[in-house]
């Protein structure tokens, strides 16, 4: 072949490579589980999906093709030698694995085909997964700790050396614990996470996590070091939780498998075992829930390298495992995500300073610091000032009962070595805070970059966008996120501070502010697989989750531990998954039964009722009946998609049953007031559902002339404050629901922001003497409302997963113009209006593979529609039921009034 014969194969050879890399990107964005390329997948038919880029106006997929293979280059060459699905007429984005049986510790490599509907042929670049454990029969380590008891202050150091003599291909390590843990190769901490694992019902479920550790390890001697914390599994500091009474109680343990595959294809695994060494060091004291101590002067430095003098250090004892059930955490980690320099720092005397952080976060403070061997250090976290000026952290520490001075609320305590500048930052524990307060024994010199916040959370996707002309939304939409992120830590919670509790209702309040601004599927089916643990054999449930035993009590009702069924719905409307649903359909059957059995007339009054409220009472047996209802409809729909007829029939009449229970008790059918009519009473039985359609208008009348009385104030509780935006948007009344969502006077949400609140609060009243944590997320829907009530986007619950989008903005007379973008299965989706004249210029752009049906707000009528791809007029489907059908693509249109 001569010269010129090679320059032309190779000429042919890149533009086939850019051919198919062109091709590539428009099948993007592959995921198994909703995780990129995840390790430790335990699941024998693991999800995959993928998303279709394409900007063409009706673009949509035709069929598909998955080739999953052990070899990357079969996959390159279309083969699927563990699984080719053949070319599948569909136009899924979400495959359930159904190849041949996947084995545990394989890495396994994918790729899709699509044919669009100009039957074009894309294929995907290449992504993977690898299989873990797969079951607690593959595990080779043994449960160590040390030989003290539950305790013991100090946290437990642990180390091994092994040696490596032939050339390395890949190594995993799998670790699981009792407690929390850091895991360290040659002196290097793995991985990027923070408090792993993840807390569950430690006797009942147990997480491991997976690292791929093959560039840590050397040729040679390593050394493998093992730190554990006490975090959920041991609790030391006393609350009124009960923590510490925990029926799993004990001291911090752990398994590891080190799983080595040399090039020879030979493996070998370094394993927890009795040839372990253990001993203590500077974590002299942690609690999750209140700070941890760091003695600078005990650290024994080099522990977890090679060569390390352990000749001192003592021998470990074999543990039972906690539970006999130890699964993957597949799930989006907790993480030091955002890196906090403070405004201002503020020194009140040689040994006291004051950083402030202008804004209020849930994570931990890092400081650098240079003194005298022996200074005491000691950092507070308050979410307050005092008068003084001082940090106050008296509206959180209102629930712990231990000792304040040996264990202060949320105050690390840091013991210098006096070793030159020194560096502490807490690893087993996370704060609710805006201030730190420093104060040492001795005086120190401190400047304003010495001290670094970090907010931590579970590093969940960003899901969505909101850009409105009016400030106030853009802010508290940032707070409202700020608030979701500070309480999600592998599981949702109340308050970053006070407790720290899985509180059922505060989550399902704000699950559709969640699932449009974040991607967390991976944390609910992991909290729900909690709801499973923790249910008892008569269906009920604590109102927190995990618990340790507290939550069984007289009032964990419906309108808390509802989340075992709203949930896994919301998580089936939003991405269109089922698996959920599935998984938790036995509890939710269970869970309805009990109330039933104790509801023979279809009301019950089991529940908290309306939580905090401004001041109007709301009458519980209402609120908790209408919940009831919710949850049985739910059911019913759930048995339906599942073909559980006999089930969908009785449930369906259990559902009917209750509607007209409450409707007979409650509502006034010559006034349309349901009870006493209060903001609650009106709004709860319009967004639920519950009141009859042919007297909908006239309760919604009411509830906006309630409303429109109070000053467009809001007079409600936490299910008040779910129920009343959407309520009134839905119902003709959108101008009135916004006047109420912007209201910045007392009470309003928007009142907490010109106070300066970066945060959502727990009580609507700032001079409130209890119920007053700054950081709470139970008031949280109206950031779901910013895209319903304004942006007007919503599942379709016959397409769920935004596969149809069903479009319902409100154009709002006095906002200028919005921005709402949501990141869906499909893709993004954008609505976007503003006015212009007496008319509206909205755009909305739908995601290939997709569609929608734009409802017309009333007043306005249709003028004209622009693709913005071609820029050239489109011909709009408009259905004769009031609404547009619209394609996969980006629009431009006109409305006139």
């Amino acid at each position: 072949m001569n010269k010129f014969s090679v320059s032309i194969l190779v000429l042919l050879l890149f533009c086939n490579y850019l051919q198919a890399q062109s091709q590539s990107e428009n099948v993007t964005q592959l995921n198994c589980e909703y995780l990129v390329n995840p390790l430790g997948v335990d699941s024998p038919n693991p999800r995959l999906s993928w998303k279709m880029k394409d900007a063409r106006l009706g673009a949509k997929q035709l069929a598909y093709q998955l080739l999953v293979s052990t070899d990357s280059l079969a996959v390159v060459k279309g083969q699927g030698t563990i699984w080719d699905s053949d070319k599948i007429l569909s136009n899924d984005m979400l495959v359930r694995y159904s190849g041949k049986e996947l084995k545990p510790f394989t890495k396994y490599f994918w790729s899709v085909t699509i044919w669009n509907n100009n039957n074009e042929k894309s294929t995907s670049a290449i992504a993977s997964f690898e299989t873990g454990m797969m079951g607690i029969e593959n595990w080779n380590g043994s449960w160590i700790s040390d030989h003290s008891d539950q305790n013991e202050k100090a946290a437990p150091y642990f180390r091994k050396e092994f040696e490596t003599e032939k050339k390395i291909k890949s190594a995993r390590a799998y670790i699981v614990a009792a407690g929390l843990y850091e895991l360290y190769l040659n002196g290097e901490k793995i991985g990027n996470h923070r408090l792993d694992p993840i807390y569950t019902r430690f006797d009942r479920r147990n997480l491991y996590v997976t690292y791929d550790v093959t560039d840590q390890l050397q040729s040679g001697r390593n050394a493998v070091g093992v730190l554990l914390g006490n975090g959920w599994y041991n609790h030391q500091s006393l609350g009124v939780w009960d923590f510490h009474n925990a029926p799993w109680r004990n001291r911090p343990a752990f398994c590891l498998d080190l799983r080595i595959t040399y090039e020879d294809g030979s493996v070998e695994t370094i394993v927890s075992e009795r040839d372990w060494k253990t001993s203590k060091g500077g974590v002299v004291f942690n609690s999750i829930y209140t700070a941890e101590h760091y003695d600078a002067r005990k650290e024994q430095r080099g522990w977890n390298t090679p060569g390390f003098d352990d000749s001192n250090w003592q021998g470990v004892k074999y543990r039972p495992a906690p539970s006999q059930n130890i699964v993957s955490q597949l799930l989006h980690p907790i993480r030091n995500v955002e890196a906090i320099i403070s405004q201002e720092m503020t020194k009140i005397n040689d040994t006291t300073y004051l950083y402030d952080l202008g804004r209020n976060i849930a994570g931990v403070s890092q400081i650098r610091v240079t003194g005298d061997e022996g200074t005491i250090i000691k950092l507070k976290h308050t979410e307050r000032l005092s008068a003084d000026g001082r940090a106050d952290g008296s509206n959180i520490d209102v629930y712990y009962r231990g000792d304040k001075v040996t264990d202060p609320f949320q105050t690390d305590i840091f013991i210098l070595s006096g070793q030159g500048e020194e560096q502490f930052m807490p690893k087993f524990n996370y704060k609710g805070f805006r201030y730190v307060e420093v104060t040492s024994s001795h005086p120190i010199d401190l400047k304003k970059d010495n001290l670094v916040a970090y907010f931590m959370h579970s590093d969940v996707p960003s899901a969505g966008t909101i850009e409105a002309s009016n400030p106030l939304i853009n802010k508290l939409w940032w707070a409202t996120n700020n608030s979701y992120l500070s309480n999600l830590f592998g599981y949702p919670t109340d308050c970053p501070q006070r407790e720290k509790n899985g509180w059922t209702g505060d989550a399902h309040f704000a699950i559709e502010t969640a699932l449009y601004n974040f991607d967390g599927i991976t944390i609910y089916e992991k909290w729900l697989a909690d709801h499973r643990d923790e249910q008892q054999p008569n269906g009920v449930l604590p109102d927190i989750i995990p618990t340790g035993g507290w939550g069984y009590g007289t009032d964990n009702g419906v309108d808390w531990t509802s989340t075992i069924v709203i949930i896994p719905w919301n998580i089936y409307l939003y991405y269109g998954d089922s698996k959920l649903l599935a998984d938790c359909y036995d509890n939710i059957k269970r869970y309805v039964n009990y109330i039933d059995s104790r509801s023979p007339d279809g009301l019950t009054s089991w529940g908290r009722g309306d939580w905090v409220p401004v001041k109007s009472q709301s009458t519980k047996e209402l609120m908790s009946s209408v919940y009831y209802y919710v949850d049985t409809k739910i059911l019913a729909d759930a048995a339906k998609l599942f073909g559980k007829e006999d089930d969908f029939n009785h449930y369906s009449a259990l559902a009917q049953k209750i509607k007209q229970a409450i409707n007979e008790k409650y509502l006034d059918k010559e006034t349309g007031i349901y009870a006493n009519g209060t903001q609650t009473e009106q709004s709860m039985p319009l967004m639920w559902d519950v009141v009859p359609a042919d007297m909908r208008q006239l309760v919604a009348d009411n509830l906006a002339k309630k409303v429109e009385e109070n000053g467009f104030h809001l007079d409600v509780g936490v299910h008040g404050a779910k129920a009343l935006l959407f309520a009134l948007s839905e119902n003709g009344h959108a101008e009135a629901a916004y006047k109420v969502a912007v209201q910045d006077k007392y009470p309003s949400w928007g009142w907490w922001i010109v106070n300066g609140a970066t945060t959502l609060l727990e009580n609507w009243d700032l001079e409130a003497e209890r119920d007053i944590s700054d950081n709470h997320m139970m008031f949280g829907a109206v950031g779901g409302w910013f895209y319903r009530g304004l942006g007007g986007i919503y599942p379709d619950e016959s397409n769920p997963g935004f596969k149809n989008v069903i479009l319902r903005p409100n154009f709002i007379s006095t906002l200028e113009n919005i921005k709402v973008t949501h990141q869906s299965p499909y893709g993004e989706i954008i609505s976007a209006w503003q006015h212009e004249g007496k008319g509206i210029r909205y755009t909305v752009t739908l995601p290939a593979n997709s569609s929608a049906d734009l409802h017309i707000p009333s007043g306005y009528t249709f003028k004209n529609a622009i693709n913005v791809l071609t820029g050239n007029k489109v011909d709009i489907d408009r259905n004769t039921n009031g609404f547009c059908k619209l394609k996969a693509g980006s629009y431009l249109i006109e409305f006139i009034k």
